[in-house]
């Protein structure tokens, strides 16, 4: 008897076996489906150029459109070419094989080769950039049922989030172990295992930012060897950054540095800042003006940085004093400012006399550091004899304009306003954030419309977070970009969480850059018909507001732009599009072929005071797909 019911219950058992099984196969092909797209087409050699060395370069798979969007239809691929695996940190702008092959004749001493040189559009790099191998990142299970259940997985997922990313990151999502080697004696960074760890240190603070940061407070006399200063310095520039240790460490201050370091031997150390979750770009100050408005900052800070001020008349450092507020500070920390040896002394000489004839003043000189003040108003440049050098800038001179503007050898002096009031009128932080700034009238924006347009943010945000919700994490988002960031209301409302938002100024919206600055916050100008300047892979959500239908109105192409997002966009980032009917409607047929069609969401958005027409918001995921996948 007892046999026989053993022998009953083998079938039931075998059953359970097998549908366990055919559950188990299920999950990975839905896996596979998911996160991997496979058999995407490999970016080959279908176009050879100049000397060959370029595979991908020049590629155009369903060719450039000649007739006006209105009257034709977007065509869409079915797939989108991958680059090859070389091109997985690809900079199109930045990139320096298409300098020596386009055979540009650039002057290296000024820095020209570290600037900004985009490929004509029959070069561009129409393919989807892949994540290097063994890349790192979240994966969200949406095969579970529900979100406790993915929530309880969380243990075994490997993304390492803010804040902890300050400090270490995977070597695997940056395979660069050089700087380490490098900068060694200098605790830049340092290879554990299959992490780099960054314990904070620099150039001329090897023994950590923190306590840099406290000396330099120390220096300015400062409440509490507190450099924010009650929320008067918040601010800050930091040029020749590093890995951006100094502006990681600056964040517990209530202070937002644009940490700047160009693509240059160093050519990581940008992207490993970013990687770590701090505020960050490549640029240089080379022959243009950084992409900044005048007085965006209350301290430019280098340490170290390698940047011969001299040169040109000092042009850098009226490039410096253009970026400056009124009274704002130069923390220089470099040999020039304590060695004695000749050349040092040379430098050291020349460099004051050039800042004491600019109205500059040194503040504090101590150990290795030396701080320097620019003056609250015109009265030290009303009393220079004539013909002093250098010159200050002809009245008609535009401060603000930065977008390809070649810096200019003289000094730009104060508005009679600013002259008068000797300061900026700004609040401390965190008030300057909701109050209006000063410069509000110079763009033309009343008070009313400014804070309409930040009620309005506000509720915008909150609905594309109950939009999110069902997919998006705790701290699974902390560098954002704003395309379009118009006055910075979408930045200011992000104010609660804790996520940093590089706000972008499209070319014709320039002007308004100002404002993001004078809220305390940080961003940039830039021309959407163009890549931008950053690593691949950066950024964890991109807000495009109105940005795809103004690119298609200039003539540009909506195609390179979606391909461009796709390239700055982490695995399993988003992707915000609130834009007219057409666009989102174009922008659904390219899914597929960007992999962005793994969750989505669209809805028509309530009118409110910004509407500026019919308008739909698209919410989309990037997949984490490979090249390949080997089981």
């Amino acid at each position: 008897m007892k046999q026989k019911k053993e022998l009953s219950h083998r079938p039931k058992l075998l059953k359970y076996v097998l549908f366990g099984m055919i559950v188990f196969l299920g999950l990975v092909c839905l896996y596979n489906c998911s996160f991997v797209g496979p058999g995407l087409p490999i970016a080959r050699d279908p176009l050879a150029i100049d000397d060959g060395s370029d595979p991908v370069t020049g590629i155009s798979y369903h060719g450039r459109m000649d007739m006006d969007m209105e009257d034709q239809e977007l065509e869409v691929p079915k797939s989108i070419p991958v680059c090859d695996m070389t091109y997985s940190e690809l900079i199109p702008c930045l990139d320096r094989n298409l300098i020596y092959q386009l055979r540009l004749r650039l002057n290296l001493t000024v820095m020209e080769h570290y600037e900004r040189h985009c490929p004509p559009p029959q070069r561009r790099f129409n393919c989807l950039i892949p994540p290097p191998a063994g890349y790192k990142m979240l994966l969200l299970l949406l095969f579970l049922s529900s979100f406790d259940a993915r929530r309880s997985l969380l243990d075994f997922q490997i993304p390492i989030r803010w804040p902890a990313s300050r400090d270490q990151v995977w070597k695997a999502n940056i395979p660069h172990t050089h700087l380490a080697q490098e900068k060694s004696d200098q605790n830049w960074m340092i290879v554990d295992g299959d992490k780099i760890k960054f314990p904070g240190g620099g150039t001329h603070f090897h023994y950590g930012a923190d306590i840099y940061i406290a000396a330099i407070a120390g220096m300015l006399k400062l409440p509490g060897e507190k450099l924010s200063n009650g929320g008067n310095i918040r601010n800050v520039l930091d040029v020749g950054c590093g890995v951006a240790s100094f502006g990681a460490y600056l964040l517990s201050h209530d202070i937002i540095a644009m940490s700047l370091a160009p693509n240059d031997v160093h050519e990581n150390q940008i992207q490993f800042a970013l990687e770590r979750g701090i505020p960050s770009t490549l640029g240089v100050l080379g022959t243009k003006r950084l992409p900044y408005p005048s007085r965006s900052f209350e301290l430019a800070h280098c340490s170290r940085c390698r940047i011969d001020w001299l040169q040109r008349d000092g042009i850098l450092l009226l490039e410096l004093d253009r970026l400056l507020r009124p009274g704002g500070y130069f923390v220089y920390s470099s040999p020039e400012a304590y060695a004695h040896d000749a050349e040092n002394r040379r430098i050291w000489n020349a460099m004051y006399d050039l800042l004491r004839r600019m109205c500059w003043r040194v503040v504090s000189r101590r150990d290795q550091t030396v701080i320097w003040a620019k003056p609250l108003s015109n009265s030290c440049y009303m009393k220079r004899s004539r013909g002093t050098q250098p010159p200050l800038c002809i009245s008609g001179d535009e401060p603000d304009e930065s977008w390809n503007v070649p810096m200019k050898a003289c000094i730009t002096p104060y508005s009679a306003k600013v002259h008068k009031e000797k300061g900026t009128g700004l609040e401390p932080w965190p008030r300057r954030l909701m109050a209006p700034p000063p410069r509000l009238e110079e763009i033309g924006v009343t008070l009313d419309e400014f804070h309409k347009d930040t009620n309005v943010w506000h509720e915008r945000v909150v609905d594309y977070w109950k939009q999110m919700k069902s997919v998006i994490l705790k701290n699974s988002v902390r560098n954002v970009m704003d395309m379009n960031s118009n006055l910075g209301g979408f930045a200011a409302a992000l104010k609660d969480k804790d996520i940093w938002v590089m706000n972008v100024a499209p070319v014709n919206m320039s002007s308004r850059l100002k404002i993001i600055y004078d809220r305390g916050l940080i961003g940039t100008v830039h021309d959407w018909c163009e890549s931008f300047s950053t690593y691949p892979r950066t950024y964890d959500l991109l807000h495009a507001w109105m940005i795809l239908s103004e690119t298609e109105d200039r003539g540009c192409s909506i195609e390179d732009l979606l391909i461009e997002m796709d390239r700055m966009l982490r695995p399993e980032g988003f992707i915000i599009i609130r834009d007219k009917p057409h666009i989102i409607n174009s922008v659904r047929k390219f899914m597929p072929a960007l992999k962005w069609d793994g969750w989505s969401s669209e809805v028509e958005p309530r009118t409110d005071a910004l509407s500026l027409s019919e308008e739909r918001i698209l919410i989309a995921r990037k997949k984490f797909w490979r090249e390949k996948l080997t089981i």
